[in-house]
């Protein structure tokens, strides 16, 4: 490990402590439980939260609905970015429908959706219109930026729809799939908890956050926030690692390649 990396990690380590250290003075300062407990209090509170059966199915609840909205983000928002950036005629039509779902303030998505939805229901539909946009919008830009040398190519050479798709389209577009689908991720976690929240679902994070806070036990409340940190965190260490795995193949395949010759 180079120094550089254990400068950067001593960096943050010390952030840490300090925002550990503001958040001790605070609470001493206030000498509340309710308004601010301890960092103590609080992750004594976090540790009975792991230990009791309902945290697993709370945290599973959570992350079902997350994948369930970042699929159909994926999806959805994906193949509409790509028929979009080829058609002009899409693209005006859909502009609306993105103006709206880009002005829309979540917590009218929410309240709206738990009219029409039921609470399980209503944080899938609320990541969606959230996050969609910004799939959508990566994607039809990627088109954008495909390199017209190669689709003047692929027309000289009679390509095929599916061929032009598989073999220019698709390849062109990782990076911008990329980055929509990891922006689309952090966006649905919030989303989802924060209708939660509001709805209160028999199972999931925010629920648990919402009956905590009318029972004003504060630790117990930053405890949850600390969960949706880490379930935030995870998600996207997990997308890092998968968008590593192919390069990781590569260099396998490189290596295997040199032994044998």
């Amino acid at each position: 490990m180079n120094r550089s990396t254990w400068r950067t990690k001593a960096i943050v380590a010390a952030s840490v402590l300090i925002l550990l250290s503001l958040w001790q003075i605070g609470a001493n300062l206030l000498d509340s439980g309710v308004l601010l407990p301890t960092p103590g209090t609080t992750f004594s509170a976090f540790t009975s939260l792991i230990t009791q059966k309902p945290f697993s199915l709370n945290v599973l609840s959570t992350m079902g609905r997350a994948l369930r909205s970042f699929l159909i983000i994926f999806t959805i928002g994906g193949v509409l970015g790509i028929l979009s950036g080829f058609s002009p005629a899409l693209h005006s039509l859909l502009l609306p429908i993105l103006a709206i779902c880009k002005a829309t303030p979540v917590m009218s998505v929410i309240l709206l959706a738990f009219i029409w939805f039921t609470s399980g229901t209503v944080p899938i539909f609320s990541a969606f219109l959230m996050g969609f946009p910004v799939m959508f919008v990566q994607v039809e830009q990627g088109v954008a930026h495909i390199s017209p040398q190669l689709r003047e190519m692929t027309k000289a050479y009679a390509f095929r729809p599916m061929d032009r798709l598989v073999h220019l389209v698709i390849p062109s577009l990782v990076p911008s799939m990329v980055t929509g689908a990891k922006a689309s991720l952090s966006m649905i976690w919030k989303v989802v908890i924060a209708a939660e929240v509001l709805t209160v679902p028999r199972y999931g994070v925010g629920s648990r956050m919402q009956l905590a806070q009318v029972q004003l036990e504060t630790a117990e409340v930053l405890a949850w926030t600390l969960v949706a940190i880490l379930l935030t965190t995870i998600g996207d260490l997990l997308f890092i690692a998968l968008l590593r795995v192919p390069a990781r193949i590569r260099r396998h395949r490189a290596k295997i390649g040199d032994e044998v010759v």
